[in-house]
């Protein structure tokens, strides 16, 4: 077996403890009182993750989490919790994967998808949050990409509509955001984050 290969699968000291020690999680006989909850991904596809959030001054002032799925979703979930606490709806809802996965002293190539699961589910608790004070959402303008130059088609915009169920499909996708119909450079791109966010929103 290749020494490059062995590699992939080497967990740092911080990944290790965070599987084997995870902070936050979600018992739920401690009766948690949760301002907030999102829940990404699906049991059919692998990791699936629900996060539990409360909320003061617009600071996160505490988390829980439950997540069926690999160690590298552990441990990123419990790095991502001790991160985020005491942080600004804002600052938690711009942390990126990267910075998740730079704490944990990095992850396997192969599983960096597992923090942005993380990721997407604390976003989806700070949406649901926001959403129940009846308040509009002013941060997720501020984290788009335009993915679609020739349509000005975003990648909070594609995101939104697979999670509301209204892009089933790239053709419903296509259909709506009128994305690749100019220069057609973009199609592929968006083909893997639809579904990217097929998984993530279990549509």
């Amino acid at each position: 077996m290749s020494t490059n290969f062995m590699s992939q699968w080497v967990y740092s000291p911080v990944v290790k403890d965070h599987f084997m020690n995870p902070r936050n999680t979600w018992d739920e006989a401690e009766n948690f009182e949760a301002d907030g909850v999102g829940e990404v991904g699906s049991l059919a596809c692998g990791d699936q993750m629900r996060i539990a959030i409360q909320v003061k001054d617009d600071t996160i002032a505490d988390l829980r989490w439950l997540t069926y799925g690999c160690a590298s979703a552990i441990a990123s979930t419990s790095m991502m919790s001790e991160m985020v606490k005491g942080m600004s709806l804002e600052e938690a809802y711009h942390l990126s994967p990267m910075a998740i996965t730079e704490a944990l002293g990095g992850l396997p190539e192969h599983k960096f998808h597992c923090s942005v699961l993380g990721d997407k589910g604390l976003r989806a608790a700070i949406d649901d949050y926001l959403a129940k004070q009846k308040r509009d959402n002013p941060f997720k303008h501020k984290i788009a990409k335009v993915i679609c130059e020739c349509k000005n088609v975003t990648d909070v915009a594609i995101e939104d509509l697979v999670k509301s169920g209204e892009a089933k499909t790239l053709d419903d996708l296509e259909r709506i955001t009128e994305y690749g119909t100019v220069c057609g450079k973009c199609k592929e791109q968006v083909a893997e984050l639809f579904d990217q966010f097929k998984h993530i929103y279990n549509t």
